[in-house]
């Protein structure tokens, strides 16, 4: 690991954006992938920051989109540093909208992006560690490597997945299996 280590205020970004109807979709709400496009500018600043190199979007992990954004409301984007790995960085981004007229505001997404820096040529190169000051940043990292390791662990990875072992967990969903290659 980089023997450099950075709290991680040093690398918040916030960003803030005015919904205009050409952000709407058709139902008259912002579209989502605009919304997820934000997000993404959002990660790259706050990775960059940190990095101090170009950063690529490896995953985006958990986008729920909890409240509707209107046209005419202030878009208000969070990003931190939540984890650190060698060459790799995850990103906890809150979405919050509000009404420039009434002052109320809503948490309308939260989502965390992995990000990986990379050199010239495409390589990646190691990232600064964290220094954690707080309780809540100490609870958002290892809630990260908790999410990283059940990803690398799972159960049902491609190289050694058994459909024979876990075809009775498909009994109490809604599917019908029509796999004629088990017994």
């Amino acid at each position: 690991m980089s023997d450099i280590h950075k709290h991680i205020e040093e690398s918040q970004v916030t960003l803030s954006e005015l919904m205009l109807p050409s952000h709407a979709n058709f139902g008259g709400k912002i579209h989502g992938g605009y919304i997820l496009s934000l997000m993404d500018q959002i990660a790259f600043a706050c990775s960059s920051k940190h990095s101090k190199y170009y950063c690529v979007t490896a995953s985006v992990d958990t986008v729920n989109f909890l409240n509707p954004i209107e046209v005419g409301e202030l878009v208000t984007l969070k990003a931190s540093i939540n984890y650190v790995g060698k060459t790799s960085m995850i990103v906890g981004i809150r979405v919050e909208a509000e009404n420039i007229h009434t002052g109320v505001k809503k948490h309308c997404n939260s989502s965390y992006f992995t990000m990986v820096a990379k050199d010239d040529n495409g390589n990646g190169m190691e990232v600064p560690g964290l220094i954690l000051d707080s309780k809540i940043e100490i609870r958002r990292f290892l809630k990260s490597a908790s999410r990283l390791a059940s990803k690398k662990h799972s159960k049902f990875q491609e190289t050694n997945f058994e459909v024979e072992k876990y075809i009775s967990e498909l009994k109490n969903h809604n599917v019908i299996v029509d796999y004629k290659g088990y017994k």
